[in-house]
């Protein structure tokens, strides 16, 4: 084994998280090496392709002019899918339209490599093609990592590998994986050219639409459809739960949802003429504040989508921003515990105490009831079908004279107010 290097921090995973505390870190003057699986930032990270900006904006003010963003979202699209039938609702606001913006998709393929080079400019070293294998240890203590054979020492090891975070298990920080907790997402990124993304989507230069999918395009499975508008691409996936798809039958193929998903008229003709140049998987964490690890440990933090940072409402699904605050209040941490030569886990559990303070952990306490909820399969086969059909039905002129819209209302709301009753009690809890 290669001799042991030391540094200050060693920052493992050059996600948005992994890069946000390097960044900070550096700025501040602190030694921050990045160690990344990936060919180079980005390589690995998949994404739907959607950044709210508000939320982050205090923690990085001075990037998002420059940062090779996509569009602003003027349009939320919202698709509740039967079988042969479907509803959109579609909000088109001003206030979104207004600087600065509230949300901007991008693409990580973009957005990583840039923004890594902004880190490596505060003086960030990042690291690619580099598989980290083990952490260190001293008298119960992280302190530091091997990879690649080599030893580095550290004073704090920062885990932002991911979903799936292989750091938070050797930490012994976890909980316990649950398949309920996650979710696997497939995604194509169809490239299109400008002109024609604003003429199906009624966009003006530089807007943009984000639209969510939910219903019969899942098999009745926990998930959903996404669809993104990028400046020349579209970014479209299909998104289900591991516990769904382990009860689904042997051989089940994630992939065939999304072909499928590209062929129902609601989408195919918004894709129509473009080709597929990227496509990729990728697990997502779906189960909110309850499943957690604990996000510190002597020597050690965790960020990002290894802490479980991600919020999905069925409206709005969020984790970069997640991702990109608890980074910086990560490097926070360890900037203070740096003046103090103090990195026990009393000093770095100020880390989560600042989630606490923040959008984060509010976001996910309010939110906290949304992961059970969204397990409810009548979510993803009875009511998107009912809402369909209920809605057709009111629309259809027949050749029988047309019956009052009360009584199609009422017949439809008796057929389905023995699974709603509870539903109903359960959505004052979300």
């Amino acid at each position: 084994m290669a001799e042991a290097e030391k540094v200050e921090v060693v920052v493992v995973g050059a996600g948005l998280a992994g890069l946000a505390c390097a960044y900070h870190l550096a700025d501040a003057g602190l030694e921050a090496l990045v160690v990344e699986r990936g060919d180079f930032p980005g390589s690995k990270n998949v994404t739907g392709g959607r950044l709210y900006l508000h939320p982050v904006r205090r923690f990085f003010p001075h990037i998002w002019e420059e940062a090779p963003l996509e569009r602003h979202v003027t349009r939320e699209r919202l698709t509740a899918m039967g079988e042969g039938s479907s509803v959109t609702f579609e909000l088109s606001s001003e206030r979104f339209k207004e600087k600065p913006y509230h949300s901007h998709t991008l693409l990580r393929a973009k957005f990583d490599p840039w923004f890594a080079e902004r880190a490596a400019e505060k003086g960030a070293l990042i690291v690619p093609k580099t598989r980290v294998d083990d952490l260190l240890w001293r008298e119960g203590k992280v302190i530091g990592i091997v990879a690649s054979e080599a030893e580095i020492h550290a004073d704090v090891v920062v885990a932002a590998d991911g979903a799936l975070s292989f750091m938070v298990e050797k930490a012994g920080l976890g909980k316990g994986r649950k398949p309920r907790d996650y979710a696997v997402g497939v995604k194509e990124v169809i490239e299109l050219t400008s002109s024609a993304i604003e003429e199906r989507f009624g966009l003006g230069d530089g807007e943009g639409a984000a639209q969510l999918f939910f219903g019969s395009l899942t098999e009745g499975m926990f998930g959903g459809g996404f669809l993104y508008t990028n400046i020349e691409s579209i970014s479209l996936g299909v998104v289900v739960g591991i516990s769904a798809l382990m009860e689904k039958e042997p051989g089940f193929e994630l992939h065939r949802l999304l072909d499928s998903f590209k062929e129902r008229p609601e989408v195919k003709p918004l894709i129509e003429g473009g080709h597929a140049v990227e496509y990729s998987a990728h697990i997502v964490p779906e189960g909110g504040l309850a499943s957690m690890p604990q996000v510190y440990g002597h020597g050690m933090l965790v960020v990002g989508d290894a802490a479980g940072l991600a919020l999905n409402t069925g409206l709005i699904v969020r984790g970069m921003d997640f991702a990109l605050a608890s980074g910086a209040l990560a490097a926070q941490t360890i900037i203070e515990a740096k003046k103090r030569n103090d990195f026990s886990p009393a000093s770095l559990s100020r880390y989560e105490e600042w989630l606490k303070e923040s959008f984060v952990l509010k976001d996910l306490e309010t939110f906290r009831e949304m992961p059970h909820f969204l397990q409810n399969p009548r979510l993803f086969n009875l009511y998107p079908q009912a809402l369909a059909e209920s809605l057709g039905r009111l629309l259809w002129i027949g050749e029988e004279p047309k019956e009052k819209i009360s009584t199609t209302l009422w017949r439809e709301a008796r057929r389905l107010i023995p699974s709603a009753a509870g539903d109903l009690l359960r959505v004052w809890r979300i």
